[in-house]
């Protein structure tokens, strides 16, 4: 029997939580939520007030389907939770306005930034925040935008920005709210993903076992880092610190040591971790620095979610940046050419989406030992953006994860700038403006 018109489109708006989002649902445990986020700071001054704001993202906002959705839970049996249309959403309830505290610096607006990224958002809405910060004597402004991470990885988050701008793309959207989809539907949609996951499962151990090499496990047993001053159960404040450089530079050292602008990174922060770690006394063999991988090339405004695996990069503790550096090349130039890109999330995810259910994640990720710091890198517009008719002068990533990681690193390129983000907590890292300096201090000595 053919299948009706309205069995296929209640089919096509079931829109699942994938793997890799259940992931990120189970390891939101700890002091600080699992979010994302950015400040976009304006040339202008002036710069936008919050009407012109509301109005241009209240004209954008259809264009992005996930920013009027929420995540609901399903029946028993019904499989992995939807994103459903949000019928009470209102523009009012995500976008707010701040006074820029004084003296007005880019102190106080990263202050603002990282109490911002670190205050959870309601599961009763849609999982995003705005806010506009003005300086009411200067004119200047920013806007800091945070998601939850279980909205987007960092590609989605890209392509949020980008359909935010007033350059973005404008596809067709589908009328405002769609109904949920039935239990029946549910039912109906969870059984046919039994069926495929059935027929598919060799291809799923075959990547997952994809993933266990580029985890570096294979056949050998996991290595355990060494424990550093850095690596402590962290609280719930983080305090953000940027340094930025010319990107033509570093891709220019990057190529002259067939490397990548990544390699460079990695080679810089640890670098910087490493001095600070001499002068508290402490001296690691190595550093380990887990590197996220894009299972996918693009993102889409409509095709969100997160599609990621880790590569851990081992980093040996050479004191002259030149050697560092050409270790690290050779680490992951060896890692690129292995198959199955971000294969990795599959045995992560099963691992510690158990350890939720048992109740067991945060006190694993408060004593892990598999990584000393993350870093993050995207590649962001290459010309400047505007939104509602105004310049986007800065754009700073923000990232904020659980667990004993001090420091983390979110590497973003914007129009001919490369700008490096420290993100850490102040109780464990007293001395982040010095070690920003040691990053900047050790690409200018590379």
């Amino acid at each position: 029997m053919p299948k009706t018109n309205a069995e296929t489109s209640s089919r096509a708006r079931i829109e699942r939580a994938g793997p890799a989002d259940l992931t990120v649902l189970a390891t939101d445990r700890g002091p600080v939520p699992m979010n994302i986020g950015a400040i976009l700071g304006f040339d202008a001054s002036p710069g936008p007030d919050l009407s012109t704001v509301s109005a241009h993202l209240a004209e954008r906002i259809p264009h992005i389907p996930r920013l009027r959705q929420r995540l609901q839970r399903v029946p028993i049996g019904c499989g992995h939770p939807v994103w459903v249309d949000d019928p009470g959403f209102t523009l009012e309830h995500h976008l707010t306005e701040q006074d820029w505290p004084a003296p007005a610096g880019e102190r106080q607006l990263f202050d603002l930034a990282a109490e911002f990224v670190c205050t959870p958002l309601s599961r009763d809405r849609p999982l995003w925040q705005a806010r506009l910060v003005a300086d009411r004597s200067s004119g200047r402004t920013a806007l800091i935008v945070v998601l939850h991470h279980v909205l987007a990885d960092g590609l989605g988050g890209l392509a949020v920005l980008a359909a935010l701008t007033d350059s973005g793309p404008r596809p067709a959207g589908p009328v405002f709210p769609q109904p949920p989809p039935s239990r029946k539907a549910l039912a109906a949609d969870a059984a046919r993903r039994r069926v495929t996951a059935v027929r598919t499962l060799p291809v799923a151990m075959r990547r997952g076992f994809a993933g266990l090499r580029e985890l570096g496990l294979g056949r050998s047993r996991p290595h355990l880092v060494e424990p550093t001053s850095l690596n402590r159960p962290t609280s719930s404040r983080r305090r953000v610190t940027r340094i930025v450089v010319p990107l033509a530079e570093v891709t220019s050292l990057a190529h002259s040591h067939h490397g990548t602008v990544n390699d460079i990174v990695v080679a810089a922060v640890t670098g910087a971790m490493l001095a600070g770690l001499r002068a508290r006394g402490e001296r690691p063999g190595r550093l380990v620095v887990s590197v996220p991988i894009s299972g996918r090339r693009t993102a889409t405004a409509d095709r969100l979610g997160n599609v990621t695996g880790v590569r851990p990069v081992s980093v040996p503790a050479i004191v002259d940046d030149e050697d560092r550096l050409t270790r690290i090349v050779a680490a992951t130039s060896a890692a690129h050419g292995q198959p199955a890109r971000a294969s990795s999330g599959g045995p992560l995810g099963l691992a510690f989406r158990a350890l939720g259910r048992l109740g067991m994640f945060r006190l694993f990720i408060d004593h892990q030992r598999m990584v000393h710091t993350f870093v993050t890198n995207l590649r962001g517009p290459a010309e400047p953006v505007e939104l509602a008719g105004f310049r986007v002068r800065s754009l700073v990533p923000l990232v904020v994860t659980p667990g004993n990681v001090g420091v983390t690193f979110a590497v973003l390129s914007y129009a001919g700038d490369l700008g490096i983000t420290l993100v850490a907590d102040p109780a464990i890292v007293p001395d982040q403006d010095e070690m920003a300096q040691n990053v900047a201090d050790t690409v200018a000595r590379l």
